[in-house]
Parts: structure tokens; C-alpha cells; sequence
């Protein structure tokens, strides 16, 4: 069996191609393009942990290049698709929009004409919780409206959801997309909150709260992200769906798909949309009282006005995942920030 994993340096990559490595039971292509929107060297260590594996090898490309991702994929013909890799950011993306249409509709675009050419069994695609904004209701469940985003970067990724949606319908592909809560844990990015909070407390720096710390956060602990994914990856219950590896059968298959799907509704596409979470939120400003206690050094808390583009609050509902897959995160914040404090001190030398 075959994977292809792409944002294999990054955070949730590295996890999810770990997992998929060690479990013996599949050869793990990751592919990344190493940029610097945060550190390359936290990337290039996370590879070190994966060259440990060796059913993993990695190529350094991008998805947003047609071409050379289409050779890859060509090449591979992997049995199952893990998209993972986007330009991400709520911030950043208000700055420099233009990266994220390059990265998460473009390159998404190249990844699913890849799939349509080769079709893999399953492709499963991050989204995130930023896709609810105006007017979502807590939890979020993934029928209620996701037609006004707050964030560019949201606006992108319910874009690729709306694409995936499409090429399912048209071609018969077996997509899911999964929509992502505040992803937390060791190796994680400098530039979310856990990091940034980490190192201001470490490091004596004034650390700066939006809206007083009160907006509430569905943490979820990256063990329990990964556990959702590799279930979901599996999990591919459409009718018609190509087989392992490409090729005459797999072309069949998918027609197979597509002719059933043109005289069908538009909902019987073979594509699904799952929030992947931890369903219970919490304050910004207790997140950051629990970082104190586990690092025991107290905060230089800045209480600032709320910032343009973030949710006040994010709680996934978790009932069509566990339906479906049996999901159910099992880490409690308390155990996955101890978790975190210890790689963050060994990592950082904090």
C-alpha cells in the first residue's frame, strides 16, 4: 500500500506520515517545499525524526507546480492521498493573499487533476474551523453555512471544499475534507499560540492577549488529529471506487462513478466534510494558565482589543465523524500541554 502525504515537513504532516511509517503496513511518499513562512530548520528536523523510518522517503517539491507534482503522483500512483499542505495562517493571509491563492486553490487544483489522472482509492484533505465564521453557531456542525468566512485563509479553504466537491460529482473522485480545530502538541508551529505563548512566558516578553484572553479555543491534542485522519483515510465507503494504483481499472471505476453521479444529485457526489476536533473549548486566557503552571514562570499578560478576521469562538460538533468512523479524542488539555512543555523545553533549550 502507498501514501502520498503532502506538507510532510510540516506540523500535522510529519505527525500523520510518522504514524502511517511506523505502522508497517505502507510505503510513505512525503513531498514538501520547505518554504520560510516559519522556520525550515523546525522542518528539516521534523524529516530527520522520519528518515529514522524506512518506509518513508521525501521529495522536496511544490504542489503548486503542475507539472512536476503531476510527475510525482504519475510516478508514485499512490493508493491513498493525504493533502496536508497549504499556506497557512489567519493572519498572515490578510497580508499577503496572493500566497494563499498560489498554495491552497491552485496547488489544491493540481493535486486533484493528479487524482483525476491517477485516481487513488481515497483523498483526504485538510480544511479548517476557520470556514464557519459570521453568524455559525456553537458547536459548529458541518450542515450549517459556511458562506461567510472572516479570514481570506478560511475563504481558501471552503473554496477547496467547494472544489472537491465538484470533481467529485464530475469525475468520480473519493474525496474528504477535514476541517481542522486549533491543532496543538509537540513539534508544533512558531507561529501559533502555543509556541508564541511558550516563549513569551519562558523568555520574560510581554505576551499579548486579543479581546482579554476571552475568546474560547477547541484545542485538540495532535494525537487525537492524527487518529482521525488515518480513520477517515481508510474509511471509504463510496460505491464505484477506483482501484489500488492507478491505471485501466481505476479509469474504469471512476466512470463507473461519474455516470452514476450525472444522473444524481449533486449531494450523492462521492465527497464528504468532517470536523475534526476535541469538542470541548476553553479560554484563551486559561490556556495560558495552565502554560504558566507547567512551565512555572508567571506571564507579562498585554490585554489587547479584539483582532479582525478570528472567531470569538470555535467548539467542533463531533456526531457525523464519530457516525462515521467511531472517533473520539482521548487526550485532556492537561495531559497534551504537559506533553507539549516537555518537547517545547527540550526543543528550545527553554
Amino acid at each position: 500500500m502507498k501514501v502520498l502525504v503532502t506538507g510532510a515537513a510540516g506540523f500535522i504532516g510529519y505527525h500523520v506520515s510518522r504514524r502511517l511509517a511506523a505502522g508497517g503496513g505502507a510505503g510513505v511518499l512525503g513531498i514538501d517545499n520547505l518554504n520560510d513562512y516559519y522556520s525550515v530548520a523546525l522542518k528539516r528536523a521534523r524529516l530527520a525524526q522520519l528518515a529514522a523510518h524506512g518506509a518513508f522517503r521525501f521529495v522536496q517539491a511544490d504542489f503548486s507546480d503542475a507539472a512536476a507534482y503531476g510527475r510525482i503522483h504519475a510516478d508514485f500512483r499512490p493508493d491513498y492521498v493525504v493533502h496536508l499542505g497549504a499556506q497557512a495562517g489567519v493572519r498572515h493571509s490578510i497580508e499577503q493573499p496572493a500566497a494563499y491563492v498560489q498554495s491552497n486553490i491552485t496547488g489544491f487544483l493540481n493535486v486533484l487533476e493528479a487524482a483525476r489522472a491517477h485516481p487513488p482509492r481515497h483523498l483526504v484533505y485538510a480544511s479548517s474551523s476557520s470556514v464557519y465564521g459570521a453568524g455559525a453557531r456553537i458547536p459548529f456542525s458541518e450542515d450549517q453555512a459556511a458562506d461567510r468566512p472572516l479570514s481570506f485563509y478560511g475563504a481558501t479553504k471552503r473554496a477547496d471544499e467547494l472544489i472537491a466537491h465538484s470533481y467529485a460529482h464530475l469525475h468520480g473522485l473519493s474525496l474528504t475534507g477535514l476541517r481542522f480545530f486549533t491543532v496543538y502538541g509537540p513539534w508544533g508551529r512558531p507561529d501559533m499560540a502555543p509556541v508564541i505563548f511558550a516563549q513569551a512566558i519562558a523568555g520574560g516578553k510581554p505576551l499579548r492577549l486579543f479581546d482579554a484572553g476571552r475568546p474560547l479555543r477547541d484545542f485538540t491534542y495532535i494525537d487525537d488529529i492524527v487518529d482521525g485522519v488515518i480513520k477517515v483515510l481508510f474509511h471509504h465507503p463510496f460505491a464505484g471506487k477506483p482501484e489500488a494504483g492507478g491505471g485501466a481499472t481505476a479509469t474504469a471505476g471512476a466512470a463507473a462513478v461519474v455516470a452514476t453521479a450525472a444522473t444524481a444529485p449533486a449531494a450523492a457526489a462521492p465527497s464528504r466534510i468532517f470536523n475534526l476536533g476535541h469538542n470541548r473549548p476553553v479560554e484563551i486566557r486559561r490556556f495560558v494558565q495552565m502554560l504558566e503552571k507547567l512551565l512555572g514562570k508567571k506571564a507579562r499578560v498585554e490585554l489587547l482589543p479584539p483582532r479582525p478576521g478570528e472567531l470569538p469562538a470555535t467548539c467542533a460538533s463531533l456526531e457525523r465523524i464519530r457516525a462515521a468512523v467511531g472517533f473520539e479524542p482521548a487526550t485532556p488539555l492537561e495531559d497534551g500541554l504537559a506533553r507539549f512543555v516537555e518537547w517545547f523545553k527540550a526543543y528550545y533549550g527553554k
